[in-house]
């Protein structure tokens, strides 16, 4: 039977995330075992998304198919309330990590992450759960990042810096580095501004 990959989410960053899906899984698909669908809360009048079918999230749980999901939407607490549901159906999700990504030494990522392309992970870095790396971000050494964190396009976060869960670092911000014994703190739920 076929693998089902569900990408949550057929909006901006979705459609930007497919792309990256479809090279990770190539021989797959090429093989015809892997299938990728974007699925979609509630009703939908679009059938299909740059290519690909769009399916409801409530056809997506009836399916029979070997199924795994990722969500690619911005909202921090929608994506954590649709994992979550996901989870309680007992889908497996998977992570994106784009070919141009570089993720380097021991580092710890959580699962559903997603690494965008000309992204770089450098080392000992821990990573929560549902993570969003937009493209040409940077996190560097010792960073603790948590679950529902999005760096947003460009973002550079230096080392020893701690982000909570469900921050929203915006498009080109640099974050000062911290040390060891004193990290830079960004708390829960906290949002950066573009450029800051």
């Amino acid at each position: 039977m076929k693998n089902l990959y569900g990408l949550i989410g057929a909006g901006g960053h979705g459609r930007e995330v497919m792309p990256m899906l479809r090279s990770m899984l190539r021989e797959e698909i090429v093989s015809g075992d892997a299938e990728l669908v974007f699925v979609v809360e509630g009703v939908s009048d679009t059938v299909e998304v740059n290519g690909y079918p769009v399916i409801t999230l409530d056809e997506f749980y009836k399916l029979p198919n070997q199924k795994r999901f990722n969500v690619a939407i911005g909202d921090s607490k929608v994506r954590a309330r649709i994992a979550e549901d996901c989870l309680s159906h007992l889908i497996e999700p998977f992570s994106i990590i784009a070919d141009g990504a570089v993720i380097l030494d021991n580092n710890e990522l959580g699962i559903g992450c997603m690494i965008s392309t000309h992204t770089i992970v450098t080392s000992n870095v821990k990573i929560g759960r549902f993570f969003h790396a937009n493209c040409q971000s940077i996190i560097a050494h010792d960073c603790i990042i948590g679950d529902y964190v999005t760096l947003a396009p460009g973002v550079r976060c230096n080392g020893n810096v701690v982000i909570g869960n469900h921050a929203y670092i915006g498009a080109s911000a640099v974050i000062k580095q911290g040390t060891q014994s004193k990290p830079m703190v960004i708390g829960e739920g906290a949002v950066v501004g573009m450029g800051a």
